[in-house]
Parts: structure tokens; C-alpha cells; sequence
């Protein structure tokens, strides 16, 4: 059986021109495919994406139209996190790097500034979820506190002592 995740060279080249196109039939895929085999063999390889869950198809006239299952943001994150783990180390930091490098020269100062105005908003976003979890690691230790019993029989204490509440 074939693993559902794992894609040949021809599946994915097919699953670029179904994303690129959002839809085609099996000739339209021919038609994009550099060095493309066979009608049949496009139709197979087709087949084995429907298989695996990758691809769907809706009847058009005597044809189907085949379309790609998962949306193209989630496929592109997907690619990404297999390209960083597989080329970077799984780091961002040496993909972007690698990223400026190549493109350094065509990144124009408005571009620039918005890249760092993204990292601008990372940051704050990082700091902000920080002090969300020193909130949340605050309330958690107040709430040992209370639920200390020795603390609940000294409160218990005090109030039938004194007849009022503390």
C-alpha cells in the first residue's frame, strides 16, 4: 500500500498544476505537465491522489474535474515545515537567511520595511503571550495558596471565634 503523505515526483507536480489551476481534468493536467506521460498514466497517477486523499473529482459532462482536498494555505505550511526541516535544521531563522540572500537585490525599501514591521509584530506577539502565561502561572500558585487546609482551618478558626467572616 501507498503511504498517504508521501508524494512521487509526477504526484506533486500534478498537485502544483491542480493548486495552480484549482481544478482540472485529467487533459488539462496533461497539457500543463513538462515531459508528460501518457493520458493514461496521468489518469492513474490522478487515481493514486484520490487514493491517498489528496485529490476529489466532481462530474463535468462525460469528464471529471479533479480538485485538491486540502486548501492551498494549509498544503503551503505543510511544504514550508517539510523544506525547514529538511534543508534548515528545522530553523526559520536559516530559511529567511537563505531566503534575503537570494532575493536581497530585488527587495525594494518598502518591502524591506514591511518585512520588518512583521517581525516587529512577532516580537510584541511573543512578548504579549508571555505575560499571559506569568498571568497564568500567577493565578495558578494563588490558587495553592487557598486550597492550603492549614489555611482553610486558620480562616475557619477565626470566623467561629469572632462570628463574622473573614
Amino acid at each position: 500500500m501507498t503511504k498517504p503523505n508521501k508524494l512521487s515526483r509526477r504526484e506533486r507536480q500534478i498537485m502544483d498544476i491542480l493548486y495552480r489551476l484549482e481544478e482540472a481534468s485529467a487533459k488539462d493536467v496533461m497539457a500543463e505537465m513538462e515531459d508528460a506521460p501518457s493520458y493514461s498514466s496521468v489518469r492513474t497517477l490522478i487515481g493514486k491522489l484520490v487514493e491517498k486523499g489528496h485529490v476529489a473529482h466532481r462530474e463535468s459532462g462525460l469528464k471529471y474535474v479533479y480538485y485538491p482536498l486540502q486548501t492551498r494555505e494549509k498544503a503551503s505550511k505543510s511544504a514550508l515545515n517539510h523544506l525547514l526541516q529538511t534543508f534548515f535544521d528545522d530553523s526559520p531563522l536559516r530559511a529567511v537567511n537563505s531566503l534575503l540572500d537570494m532575493s536581497a537585490r530585488n527587495l525594494s525599501d518598502a518591502e524591506l520595511q514591511e518585512l520588518a514591521d512583521i517581525i516587529a509584530a512577532k516580537k510584541r506577539e511573543a512578548k504579549e503571550r508571555e505575560a499571559k502565561q506569568q498571568d497564568g502561572e500567577g493565578a495558578a500558585s494563588e490558587v495553592v495558596l487557598t486550597e492550603d487546609p492549614e489555611s482553610k482551618e486558620s480562616a475557619e478558626r477565626q470566623q467561629n471565634s469572632d462570628g463574622r467572616s473573614v
